[in-house]
């Protein structure tokens, strides 16, 4: 495996978080532990409140999820791809895409930005470079198989991390019960593939 990541600190990556979050015209700053975010004066679609790190967790999961996504097609378009992987595939891309288009409405509700400044949410742990994505496309389906899960073991690592992260500090309950959801559906997926890939 070639997976190139770059883990920033968790501090640093909030004040990213934060330094992109403007407070919208109608919206009135409220204190989350020690930091302070704007509060949409409508409220949300849950009417619950949110923190920085809320925040922080959609605006990096967003990014992590839609490689998470790509990664899937790509190896889904090689011919002759083992049936378990591309089950395996299918499976990835079915939960995540759905989620995207949640974590994006969470952010539209709480008028926050849905991207981090500038490449903050592509410096995440399991997050593939260009080149790691390159050598997926350029192999043949048994390479990409094991390309693939081992790419996909380190990316749902960097996920589950996040997912812990967000259930330690966050406080939205919908985005903690996603977090929730995420360490137990992909550290189940990590032990299958592990599995798998010692079987290819």
């Amino acid at each position: 495996m070639n997976t190139k990541t770059i883990a920033l600190p968790a501090a640093a990556l909030l004040t990213l978080a934060l330094a992109g979050c403007g407070t919208p015209a109608q919206s009135a700053p409220a204190a989350h532990g020690s930091h302070a975010i704007p509060v949409p004066s409508a409220p949300s679609t849950a009417g619950a409140a949110f923190n920085a790190q809320d925040v922080m967790f959609a605006q990096m999961m967003i990014p992590h999820h839609e490689q998470a996504v790509e990664m899937s097609e790509i190896v889904l378009a090689k011919p002759g791809l083992d049936g378990r992987v591309s089950s395996l595939a299918q499976r990835i891309k079915g939960a995540q895409a759905p989620e995207i288009a949640t974590l994006r409405g969470w952010l539209d509700g709480w008028n926050q930005p849905s991207a981090m400044p500038g490449d903050a949410g592509h410096a995440m742990d399991g997050m593939l470079s260009a080149e790691d994505l390159g050598k997926l496309r350029a192999a043949d389906a048994r390479q990409a198989s094991r390309l693939f899960l081992s790419q996909m073991i380190a990316h749902h690592e960097g996920a589950v991390a996040m997912a812990q992260t967000e259930k330690a500090g966050g406080s939205y309950r919908e985005a903690l019960a996603m977090a929730g959801s995420i360490v137990d559906s992909q550290t189940q997926e990590i032990g299958s593939m592990k599995s798998l890939l010692s079987q290819l």
